[in-house]
């Protein structure tokens, strides 16, 4: 058996074990970077290592850390008033604010994993204010983010149509940016309505009355005793209201829910902070939320004091022991071997469809941009050959090495699972490996069929 099958076979008994067992996969998977590349890829330590995600590390840690400081100094729930404000009550929009948000932001420039560092955390305690699936709300902020990722300005784009001009394809960068924005637009619109999205605009609007304070229970709770709609003014506007008693007994030493303390000034200035230092200097998105995070809690220690417990280290561990193993694996070049060994077939349609699913799959655990960098160019055997339209196979490529980034292996996954407050975190967990294994399934096939098969370009 050679050592590249011996690698993915290993994995696929990491997944059996942490779904049956109830391990954390994480810890696992460093068990097995440890054996695999000890014992059959003849690596050291720093080898081993050599995948370690240092960098998403310091992403995770310093975000989570910085938005529980948010969360305990009342700054997530000004920000929350301040959305259902812009939308005017209208619940029901705020994921597709967020989508379009994320989408901005990647279009202008910013990494993707950037955009929804800073935006997952807004997006996710407002879902849980609210009662959001948290499913629904961290599936629109990431295919947010993919919508404008490939705009000729942005980083994914930039690269992608390089890579094509490097190897002297022809190519489109309007159809590849639009072919993103398509996929990743029908997507959002179909979780939307699986995860509940019609549910919120039958609710109606909700006012600033209806806005629980800290502890408070959602727009729900809201609508139960605000009335049901069905009668009156009120239910004729849509709108829902609570009594104004439940909204102060929540906590009566607080500050009103959205007022602007010290604290949350200097919060918003920080994340305002943030925002310029990764999109305006290019600076670490994790590093510079550490900091920041740093500065309030000296300034204030008290609202800070329970933050770094928050901070999402069952996540942390979860996500940099698989990066690791598959880190060991393109090491020993696991991945190299699948596709090549997918290039090789000689029925160039069925070749096209598998490197699509090779680029879904192995970027579902890895870098999607290094996946398209390597897979791009195993497509130019075939694509010489005029029987594949170079345009839709790179656009395919792109869309399947991008779109499946809800898998929380991924850093954008990643973000959202550790972002999501008072959550069931390995339900969660487990609903978005569901939900990224579907994307995986499904994805790939449709934009081959879409994009391929009729011979763009």
């Amino acid at each position: 058996m050679s050592p590249e099958l011996i690698s993915v076979l290993v994995l696929a008994v990491v997944f059996v074990i942490a779904t049956t067992r109830s391990v954390n996969m994480g810890a696992l998977a460093f068990a097995a970077a440890f054996g695999v590349g000890t014992l059959v890829a003849d690596l050291d330590a720093d080898g081993v290592f050599a995948g370690f995600p240092g960098d998403l590390f310091v992403v995770l840690v310093g975000v989570t850390y910085l938005f529980a400081i948010a969360r305990a100094n009342g700054t997530t729930d000004w920000l929350v008033h301040a959305a259902v404000r812009m939308v005017r009550g209208r619940v029901a929009l705020i994921p597709w604010v967020m989508f379009a948000l994320t989408g901005a932001l990647t279009a202008i420039g910013a990494v993707s994993p950037a955009a929804v560092a800073i935006v997952a955390p807004i997006a996710l305690s407002f879902a849980a204010r609210y009662r959001i699936s948290p499913l629904l709300m961290g599936a629109m902020v990431v295919h947010g983010a993919q919508a404008g990722g490939f705009s000729p300005i942005s980083i994914y784009g930039s690269i992608v149509n390089g890579i094509v001009e490097r190897e002297k394809l022809p190519g489109s960068e309007v159809t590849l940016f639009l072919a993103s924005l398509l996929v990743n637009l029908v997507i959002a619109a179909v979780v939307f309505v699986v995860c509940g999205g019609l549910k919120l605009w039958r609710q109606g609007a909700v006012t600033g009355e209806a806005l629980p304070g800290p502890g408070g229970t959602g727009a729900d709770d809201g609508a139960a005793t605000g009335g049901t709609g069905t009668g009156g003014a009120g239910a004729e506007a849509g709108t829902r209201t609570a009594p104004a008693p439940a909204a102060v007994a929540t906590r009566p030493e607080a500050p009103p829910a959205g007022a602007l303390t010290a604290p949350v000034v200097a919060t918003l200035v920080s994340l305002v902070a943030l925002v310029v230092a990764v999109l305006g200097f290019d600076l670490d998105a994790g590093l510079t939320a550490i900091t920041l995070a740093v500065v309030l809690s000296t300034a204030w220690p008290e609202d800070s004091r329970r933050a770094v417990g928050q901070i999402a280290w069952p996540t942390v561990l979860l996500i940099c022991g698989v990066l690791t193993y598959v880190g060991v694996l393109d090491e020993m070049g696991t991945i190299t071997w699948a596709g090549e060994g997918v290039g090789g077939i000689g029925v160039p349609l069925l070749a096209a469809v598998l490197l699509c699913y090779i680029g879904a799959i192995v970027s579902a655990f890895a870098s999607s941009v290094g996946i398209m960098g390597a897979l791009i160019p195993l497509a130019v055997p075939f694509l010489a050959q005029g029987e594949i339209g170079a345009v839709g196979m790179v656009a395919a490529l792109a869309v399947s090495a991008t779109v499946v980034d809800v898998s929380p292996f991924s850093t954008n996954g990643a973000l959202v699972l550790a972002a999501a407050p008072d959550v069931d975190r390995e339900r969660f967990f487990r609903q978005l490996m569901a939900y990224g294994g579907i994307v995986v399934a499904a994805v790939p096939a449709a934009v081959w069929l879409v994009m391929v098969v009729p011979g763009w370009g």
